[in-house]
């Protein structure tokens, strides 16, 4: 116990909790798994990590570290982060809320649809109008993820601060394979680097579907809308399909991302009380 007591560095202890192993550990699946697993399943994995996170801003070592007036920068840098990623977390959630909203519309038109076109043409106009507005925000807000990512790749510079930051890093690819998949690609270029994130999503089958295995919920219903102006009855059942899927899927996006920002607003709120204490 003497040697402990005796501990006068101002490097954090990152060895001194069974919670900075279980750190590691959630790191080190979420970065093997997001190549492979759902957006869903990574967004769970992030509610884990952010947990354990909070749990080593309570320890006292952690915080008589982080309060030490020579990792003030690094308290602030963090700080600044978490605010980044909040931000980024509620323009998902908008962009999410937007589709839903665009998605029961014209699911609404549909549903009541007798034959006069007009009123479903219009709502057509209007949802692809709204993708096209959560495209615009969305990247603008993977630009701003990427100016983040460079600058934190410049500010680790110190081994005792890799685990922090690391935990940072992984939850910004996070997001911006969630916003990717949200938005689409905007050009046949950018097909090959987003293959990975069309796979984050995977519906079920549905007959009226033909070989679509490399696009997710959202793609389809654009790429359906975009390609007939006008919707014959024959694909009608098809269409309402996909928006029954795409709504499912934003559904599980929205609940996951919710219990996300909570857990993100509280280890803001951790960070902030070491700094003030």
């Amino acid at each position: 116990m003497a040697a402990f007591y005796h501990v006068r560095s101002n490097s954090l202890p990152t060895q001194s909790h069974p919670f900075t192993s279980e750190v590691e550990e959630t790191l080190s699946r979420l970065r093997s798994s997001q190549a492979a697993s759902t957006i869903g399943h990574n967004v769970n994995g992030l509610q884990d990590l952010h947990d354990c996170v909070d749990k080593i801003f309570q320890l006292p070592l952690i915080q008589q570290a982080l309060s030490q007036g020579n990792n003030r920068k690094l308290v602030d840098e963090l700080l600044n982060g978490s605010l980044r990623i909040l931000d980024t977390c509620s323009i998902a959630q908008n962009a999410l809320l937007q589709s839903k909203e665009s998605v029961q519309g014209l699911q609404s038109v549909l549903r009541r649809r007798k034959g006069d076109e007009t009123e479903l043409k219009s709502e057509i106009k209007k949802y692809l109008a709204s993708r096209k507005a959560v495209k615009k925000t969305i990247h603008k807000a993977l630009w701003n993820l990427k100016g983040m990512e460079n600058k934190r790749s410049a500010s680790i510079n110190e081994e005792r601060v890799s685990m922090l930051k690391e935990v940072e890093g992984v939850t910004i690819t996070a997001f911006e394979s969630l916003l990717s998949l949200i938005s689409g690609p905007r050009t046949g270029s950018m097909l090959s680097g987003f293959s990975l994130v069309s796979k984050l999503i995977r519906p079920k089958r549905i007959a009226c579907e033909e070989d679509e295995k490399d696009i997710n919920e959202f793609d389809k219903v654009d790429a359906a809308l975009i390609r007939h102006k006008t919707i014959r009855s024959d694909n009608i059942f098809c269409l309402q399909n996909q928006l029954k899927e795409l709504e499912s899927s934003i559904q599980d996006l929205e609940e996951g991302l919710e219990s996300l920002y909570r857990r993100l607003i509280k280890g803001r709120v951790s960070l902030l009380n070491i700094l003030n204490n």
